[in-house]
């Protein structure tokens, strides 16, 4: 019996070979002639006959072929044995080698194919589980795997942050990582409910919940799956916009583009006219599907917002520029770590921050901007400009950040939504919230990444 995974070379076979069934057929022979001699030799002392050691010498020649035959079956079943106690504690590294045995090499072949077989499965669910471990602990949904004493068996690396700031919860009740969480999502997390539910007041996020049952290893186990909707809605909420914004764009410009011409052409046909009445009517329809082409335009840029362009960002370059369009007071130090983001659409975002900021009713001195390294839950900057002006009511919170929104009488309803369309772009967030006891802040988390 040899380790390994391939088997040993087989013996050169004998010229004069037996099979296992016509071995045990000899054994049972010499035993039953072995127990005919017993018994003559017994006959034979009572009767003083002295052939006795004759017997006795022949007896002896048969037990000892009777061994020789069957000392190697008895090693070959014994080798059989512990291949398949082997087999039975799924160590399958065991190979069986040939005794010169018909029978027996027959069975030695198959048990080696077999073992082959189940090793070569064994790595394949082996590297299965390996890439099922990767895509697991890669995936930004929550997944936690409980026994039936609601003891947390697995998590993964986003359990890990969402409810415990990235350390080990194996171990742990459901209901000691409830502890520490918000009362709402505990609620969820011990229930039995499965569907959406909301997180947080200021900034609500949408989550959907869903538990399976399933036996693993003859134990019962739940499974809870936590998925973050908020950006997959913010993300289909945005596309629905852009696909009204083109239409509407086209729409509009097959009827802008045929009026200008038409003004062209009623210039030229009444240049021999005076009447100040007609100049007028052609200027203002002029003025008036100029103003309109500008509006469309706007809003095409929207929809067709490039993908950002990453390069290392200047901090001090950027905000000396920004100083030059509108006036801030910068908070804290610029960040030290390189970020690499797009700097002209980065610039195009503060600039609409600032103006908002500056247009709230605020004092030019109390307009604010901080940048700031952020090195966990994930490297990025969180930039935040701040006001103290009149805020926004609730309503216009949740509205703010939509296309067409707009409180100014002359806005586009623009300004915010690019702001976050470019963020998002760039995968980040941005958040408002009311300041106290006044004014507003606009916050920006963009991460880290390379060019």
């Amino acid at each position: 019996m040899t380790r390994g995974s391939g088997s040993s070379p087989m013996r050169k076979q004998p010229l004069f070979r037996l099979s296992i069934v016509q071995k045990m057929m000899l054994i049972s022979l010499l035993a039953s002639v072995f127990g005919f001699l017993l018994a003559a030799i017994v006959w034979l002392y009572a009767q003083g006959d002295f052939l006795v050691v004759g017997v006795v010498a022949a007896m002896l020649a048969s037990s000892l072929m009777a061994w020789y035959l069957s000392r190697s079956f008895s090693q070959s079943l014994a080798a059989l044995e512990v291949g398949l106690l082997n087999f039975k504690d799924n160590d399958f590294s065991v190979s069986l080698s040939a005794q010169g045995e018909g029978d027996f090499d027959n069975l030695a072949q198959l048990y080696n194919q077999a073992a082959a077989q189940l090793r070569s499965e064994r790595q394949f669910i082996y590297q299965r589980e390996l890439l099922l471990d990767k895509v697991i602990q890669n995936s930004p949904n929550v997944m936690l795997l409980l026994d039936t004493e609601l003891r947390i068996v697995y998590a993964n690396t986003a359990a890990r942050q969402l409810l415990h700031q990235g350390q080990l919860v194996e171990g742990l009740s459901l209901k000691q990582l409830c502890a520490s969480l918000a009362p709402n999502f505990a609620e969820f997390l011990l229930g039995d409910k499965e569907g959406l539910f909301s997180l947080g007041e200021a900034e609500p996020e949408t989550w959907h919940i869903s538990r399976g049952r399933f036996s693993l290893n003859n134990q019962e186990h739940n499974l809870i799956l936590l998925k973050q909707l908020t950006r997959e809605l913010n993300r289909q909420e945005v596309a629905v916009w852009k696909k009204v914004i083109r239409i509407i764009s086209h729409e509009l410009n097959n009827s802008v583009a045929p009026i200008a011409s038409m003004v062209n052409s009623g210039r030229l046909l009444t240049q021999g006219i005076d009447k100040p009445q007609l100049k007028l009517i052609f200027d203002t329809i002029e003025n008036r599907t100029s103003h309109l082409s500008e509006f469309i335009c706007h809003y095409a840029h929207f929809a067709k917002l490039p993908l950002p362009q990453r390069r290392l960002v200047d901090w001090h370059s950027l905000t000396a520029q920004l100083g030059q369009h509108y006036g801030f007071s910068l908070k804290g130090d610029l960040p030290q770590t390189p970020s690499y983001l797009d700097t002209m659409q980065l610039e195009q975002v503060l600039i609409n921050l600032l103006k908002n900021a500056h247009e709230s009713g605020s004092a030019f001195d109390a307009v604010t901007l901080s940048i700031t390294d952020m090195a966990l839950p994930q490297s990025g900057v969180t930039v935040c400009v701040e006001d103290a002006g009149s805020g926004m009511s609730s309503e216009v919170l949740e509205q703010a950040l939509l296309p067409f929104y707009s409180t100014k009488q002359s806005g586009t309803g623009l300004g915010l939504p690019l702001c976050r369309e470019i963020v998002e772009a760039h995968g980040g967030r941005i958040s408002l919230q009311n300041r106290q006891p006044q004014g507003l802040k606009v916050s920006l988390w963009l991460p880290n990444e390379d060019a």
